[in-house]
């Protein structure tokens, strides 16, 4: 049609009703997307049927046929054919229903988006039946029932997908490309039912099979890989809120956020929905720039969760959204500290008991009297022997089985923090200097710090105007000894470094993060062998006593055998 000059009449068109034929293929448009989609709706078909078994089977990437098989509850005779209707479901009452989903699909158009693009098969027996019961449909058309032979259970064969929407195949990748896709959903999607079956097949080739055992670890080393070994185990519960699930250790981590896999009563969502939590609780546990992974089963009471949303249903809406990423959060901070104290009772082979020195080596001795240990003979248990610093920069320590090293930056940083937060939650003063210290910034200094004063002022230092684009501090925190050792605040690097702290941390952890970093013993600082017992005694009863707030490490151990490799030993 031309394009209508400026100025003509507006040609009035007369307003009728869609075809059925368009209006599937419309509808398909928003369920079915590509083969994935396929397979999305047919195994959370079977899943809700009460399937233990499925086996999905795959030609040509999923565009020349998808197979789905299960052993579940089937559908009757009278109803196959009905099924392949649009908006016909089993799953779901009445709109009352909608308020209290506990099934993965419920809106009666998976089937039918299905059979609107590709020809499809349906076939399925009851138990007690003696024979399944098949339909064809293709379009708009379905076909006749007729009797098939098959095991109990429900199987899908669709071939030819977007036979009738050939614009459709043209935005689709490769056969190999839409294949992963398939495989990649379908391995994420047993992780939520490590008790059900998942078998794999492309082409004649098995990908993979996982047994209906209840155990997660194949799975999970599928999905992330060798380094799900030392994945940690999440459990939190809240009134009407559960969560279960694994996450990666501190320290193994990855580019970009899609690693962060997130279930809500069974259903895998592809939304941001908790990422608030992921970064809050490794706000000090991860480096800037990089993101945890993992996956979390979150189970939430059917009337506060709406998954009504979209037409794929891979989001949802939380009716307590803030208190549901409160619980996540928190059952992943725990297990973080948990594990942080774990680490360290490995790294220096004992667990500290409050208030208990560490062995320390003599101060001024040039020739320590030999014991024939490299621990105190006097210790009622072993602990970590302070040896030297190395480069003015790492502690070097050892607790006569390996050797251990400490940043004494980030040690020290993390036990500045920690005493900061304290603050914080106790709300504790300031102390007010004698003398105050003025200082003078640029316009973007200013900016960035007038936002953080009220973070700087909840921690203890206080920051006031004092002139055009001057301040001084009046107050620093409380109970705050530095380890051992005092530093001068190092106002000019702390205003420069103010905006640095990048996506790990929000603007009030930030800002402490930053106080803490300038205000404790940097690399190059000599420290005395009193200063470096002090501060291992505190790094030890910190809450994560392994990472500096910014994620770095602060405690290194080498053992035995990576020592013996460097010497050729083995």
């Amino acid at each position: 049609m031309e394009p209508r000059e400026h100025g003509e009449t507006p040609v009035i068109m007369a307003i009728r009703l869609l075809d059925p034929a368009t209006i599937g293929q419309i509808a398909a448009g928003e369920v079915i997307e590509r083969p994935a989609s396929v397979v999305k709706e047919l195994v959370e078909n079977a899943l809700d049927a009460g399937a233990r078994r499925i086996a999905v089977r795959v030609r040509g990437g999923g565009l020349e046929e998808v197979e789905v098989a299960d052993d579940g509850a089937g559908i009757p005779p009278a109803e196959v054919a009905t099924a392949l209707l649009r908006h016909a479901t089993s799953k779901l009452p009445d709109a009352g229903g909608l308020t209290t989903v506990a099934t993965l699909g419920f809106r009666g158009e998976g089937l039918a988006s299905i059979a609107a693009v590709a020809r499809t098969t349906i076939g399925s027996r009851v138990a007690g039946a003696e024979i399944a019961t098949a339909v064809d449909a293709f379009g708009e058309e379905i076909g006749a029932p007729y009797p098939l032979a098959g095991p109990p259970g429900t199987r899908v064969v669709v071939r030819d997908l977007f036979a009738n929407v050939p614009a459709r195949r043209e935005y689709l990748r490769t056969p190999g490309a839409e294949f992963t896709r398939i495989a990649q959903w379908l391995a994420t999607m047993a992780l939520a039912y490590p008790d059900v079956g998942f078998t794999l097949e492309h082409d004649g080739r098995r990908i993979f099979a996982f047994a209906p055992d209840g155990d997660p670890a194949p799975r999970l080393r599928h999905t992330f890989g060798t380094s799900a070994t030392g994945m940690l185990r999440v459990r939190g519960e809240s009134e009407r809120i559960s969560v279960d699930g694994w996450i990666s250790a501190p320290g193994d981590d990855r580019p970009d956020r899609r690693g962060q896999i997130l279930f809500v009563n069974g259903r895998l969502l592809r939304s941001t929905l908790l990422s608030g939590a992921w970064t809050g609780a490794y706000r000090t546990f991860a480096m800037t720039g990089r993101y945890p992974y993992g996956v979390l089963f979150v189970d939430v009471a059917p009337d506060e969760v709406d998954p009504n949303v979209h037409p794929t249903k891979s989001d949802v809406r939380l009716r307590f959204g803030e208190r549901v990423n409160a619980v996540v959060r928190e059952a992943m901070g725990t297990a973080l500290r948990t594990a942080a104290t774990g680490r360290l009772e490995r790294a220096i082979s004992y667990a500290p008991l409050p208030g208990a020195p560490l062995t320390s080596a003599p101060a001024q001795s040039a020739e320590p009297e030999w014991s024939g240990s490299l621990v105190s003979a006097t210790a009622s248990s072993p602990g970590l022997r302070v040896l030297a610093q190395v480069d003015r920069t790492f502690i070097l320590a050892t607790d006569g089985e390996a050797v251990v090293l400490i940043d004494q930056h980030a040690a020290h940083e993390r036990v500045m923090y920690e005493e900061l937060m304290t603050n914080v939650e106790r709300a504790a003063p300031g102390e007010p200097l004698l003398v105050p210290y003025t200082f003078e910034v640029r316009p973007d200094q200013q900016r960035a710090l007038e936002s953080s004063r009220e973070a700087l002022v909840a921690s203890g230092l206080v920051v006031e105007p004092f002139g055009e684009r001057a301040y001084r501090i009046v107050a620093t925190p409380a109970h705050t000894t530095h380890a051992g050792r005092t530093r001068t605040f190092d106002v000019a690097d702390f205003l420069e470094c103010l905006d640095d702290d990048g996506p790990a941390l929000d603007a009030r952890h930030a800002v402490w993060a930053s106080l803490a970093c300038h205000s404790v013993a940097r690399a190059g600082d000599p420290l005395v062998h009193a200063e470096m017992v002090t501060l291992l005694e505190r790094l030890q009863r910190c809450a994560n006593p392994m990472h500096c707030p910014h994620g770095r490490p602060t405690i290194v151990r080498l053992e035995p055998e990576a020592i013996a490799r460097l010497f050729k030993r083995i």
